[in-house]
């Protein structure tokens, strides 16, 4: 194949020309797949890609050749990025701002397979609005000795408590082992308080299924449960997005799929190559995902429940500053309580 081709790609502004040099090379070696059937792809999923990671400040994780190869990511625009590809300043935990990608239209997201993009990491606010989530987004996360098949009663479950908080959630398997479960919310609060009102959800999912869930942040606690991680609800924390390729060999998706079908989906039947058949054949599961946004207003009242009865503050990822009533960064198994004060801080901490 010659080293480089172009791509019509149709959006909202006409059609693009998008250059895709070395197309041929192949990105996923067991199966076969090129940066070319990547671009494809993009092109198939375009509208309900955009429709569930458009318009966000978006991290791009790519790889220089296989996916089994050196990869980075990638948040500001890179030198030479075309005049359609947009950016909105954000800022990040350290309390830097810093412009991030946006992705508005198909070409877009053609361009970013065109700079070796596989996983597409979307935030769950609004570029205009990039403060204040208008997702709430719960990771579902299988440890050793669990699967695919434990983490589906915990999301059923959670869709129940979720409910009772007058919120509507929609599920997409995560591409690899898990389930992300989000929900469509009004972008009232920001991020720390959207992050309460996920561990308010989690520890009441918890409290239901003590010996399936859990919200141990060491993984010396965790057992074998399904970790239900809250704090990818952070600021700049971000899972894989809707109809996002991941970098497994199998070339998995991250799949969008309806409530009533996911006791008998099978995570690995969402590939590159099936999902754009799944789409012409079922349509978008996610479809009115945001028609009706709630309020994590009851939830923030569960969260002060508890705080009031003693649950307080869970760890922070390490990368973040020391937050206020944070417990100590230290795993349970290493900690000395001679060695910490009240507030969390180690004594010999200058």
């Amino acid at each position: 194949m010659a080293d480089e081709t172009t791509l019509d790609v149709n959006g909202p502004h006409g059609v693009r020309r998008v250059r895709i040099s070395h197309p041929g090379r192949v990105v996923y070696p067991q199966v076969g797949i090129t940066k070319l059937d990547l671009a494809h792809y993009a092109i198939a999923v375009a509208e309900p890609f955009l429709a569930a990671n458009g318009d966000r400040p978006v991290s791009l994780q790519r790889f220089r050749d296989t996916i089994d190869g050196e990869q980075f990511f990638s948040k500001n625009p890179p030198r030479g990025t075309p005049d359609y590809v947009r950016d909105v300043t954000v800022v990040y935990p350290s309390a830097r701002s810093h412009p991030q990608l946006v992705l508005d239209e198909p070409a877009s997201i053609v361009w970013a397979v065109q700079m070796g993009t596989v996983v597409f990491h979307p935030w769950a606010s609004r570029a205009e609005d990039s403060d204040n989530p208008d997702q709430l987004r719960i990771d579902l996360d299988p440890q050793p000795g669990t699967d695919f098949s434990d983490a589906i009663p915990a999301a059923t479950e959670l869709r129940a408590v979720l409910a009772e908080a007058g919120l509507d959630a929609f599920v997409k398997t995560s591409g690899n082992r898990g389930l992300h479960v989000f929900a469509p919310i009004r972008p009232e609060h920001e991020f720390l308080d959207v992050r309460h009102a996920v561990i308010a959800a989690a520890r009441e999912l918890e409290r239901r299924m003590p010996d399936a869930v859990t919200t141990a942040w060491w993984k010396e606690e965790r057992g074998e449960k399904i970790f239900v991680d809250f704090n990818q609800a952070n600021r700049d924390r971000t899972m894989a997005g809707a109809y996002s390729p991941r970098a497994l060999a199998h070339a998995s998706v991250s799949a969008p799929v309806t409530w009533d079908e996911l006791e008998s989906v099978d995570p690995h039947d969402f590939t590159v190559l099936t999902m754009p058949q799944r789409l012409a054949d079922a349509g978008d599961p996610w479809a009115d995902f945001g028609a009706h946004p709630g309020s994590i207003d009851v939830l923030l009242s569960w969260w002060r429940r508890d705080t009031e009865n003693g649950l307080g503050e869970l760890p922070f990822p390490p990368d973040f500053p020391k937050m206020p009533g944070e417990p100590p960064r230290v795993q349970p198994s290493k900690k000395v309580d001679a060695n910490w004060d009240a507030a969390g801080n180690r004594v010999d901490e200058a």
